[in-house]
């Protein structure tokens, strides 16, 4: 049984994360950027903000620690240089003070963006392929990556860096419950022409993953990419989702040279790459070291997360 900290654990993947440490026989401790009930099953860290600066010395004191599942971001719009600026020494900050308190694993949330925004038809990112990312969230998250693997070097804490692609699972906020909210409004939509593949993971796969990269004497050292294991055009997702909440899409097709224009755009460009733009993962070398294959299927999950949107709205709207 291991004393995990899980720094973002307020957040939709960190309370995920937490209930599922606990229910594998863990002890999950809750790092927690302001004073507030730690979510599920988990004692409680007050962390306050990830900085550079911050000294962890005295958070960590005392506080017996086997390994971090560092989450703790900001979300994938930021698009502000300056902001993600300094992420990478805070995260290298606390890898180097959590070395010196004992702890001797360090598990990094990254993100497929960290190799590039988007990939050609049939050509899936896979392990060792060089990183290209694009723009200040990709390039934030390599940055990252390599700050960390600074540490690891310098300390002989060991690293574990996980690459997944788009996280949805119950409670997922952002561009997919804005999709999910779009389907049940009923409104056409404009994707029937869309012939791309993207890869997604359910969130409790991901929480699968964490929890073997967290302690598999495997991991260590590597950069592990995830996936639901089956790549959807955005058509079928949206036929997958509107089956499961009784929606069926509606879908028109719309010339691709509109949404290649559209993705010039400043606020609904990064939307458009995203439901139109082909992102593939391979993790066949994450499912060959490790063991490890996502417990829930691509379909189930999608159900699931589906399902749980369409409860939560006629949960306010009765």
């Amino acid at each position: 049984m291991a004393r995990i900290l899980v720094t973002g654990a307020a957040g939709f993947i960190g309370r995920a994360l937490c209930r599922g440490l606990a229910e594998r026989g863990h002890r999950p401790v809750a790092g927690l950027r302001h004073p507030a009930p730690p979510p599920g099953a988990t004692e409680g860290l007050l962390l306050g903000d990830i900085t550079p600066e911050r000294d962890w010395s005295r958070a960590l004191r005392g506080v017996r620690i086997d390994t971090i599942v560092h989450l703790a971001q900001r979300a994938h719009s930021t698009a502000d240089p300056a902001a993600l600026a300094p992420e990478p020494a805070a995260a290298a900050a606390l890898a180097r003070a959590a070395a010196r308190a004992g702890a001797r694993r360090f598990v990094y949330l990254s993100s497929i963006v960290a190799m590039g925004a988007a990939t050609a038809p049939g050509r899936p990112f896979r392990a060792g392929d060089e990183p290209r990312p694009e723009g200040p969230y990709g390039q934030s998250k390599l940055a990252t990556e390599q700050a960390l693997a600074e540490a690891a070097r310098d300390t002989g804490i060991e690293l574990a860096i996980i690459r997944p692609p788009l996280v949805h699972g119950p409670g997922v906020r952002a561009n997919f419950r804005a999709l999910l909210r779009l389907l049940t409004s009923g409104i056409p939509l404009p994707f029937a022409a869309i012939n791309n593949r993207r890869s997604l993971i359910f969130v409790e796969n991901l929480v699968d993953l964490l929890a073997t990269a967290a302690t598999n004497p495997e991991a260590a050292g590597q950069t592990l990419l995830c996936s639901d294991g089956a790549d959807l055009s955005t058509p079928d997702l949206v036929r997958t989702l509107g089956a499961a909440l009784n929606r069926p899409a509606r879908l028109f097709p719309v010339p691709n040279a509109v949404f290649a224009l559209g993705r010039h755009l400043p606020l609904a460009g990064p939307l458009l790459a995203r439901l139109t733009l082909s992102l593939q993962v391979d993790d066949s070398a994450t499912r060959e070291r490790l063991g490890w294959a996502p417990p829930v299927s691509a379909a189930e999950g999608l159900a699931m997360t589906a399902r749980d949107f369409a409860a939560a709205a006629e949960k306010a709207n009765p």
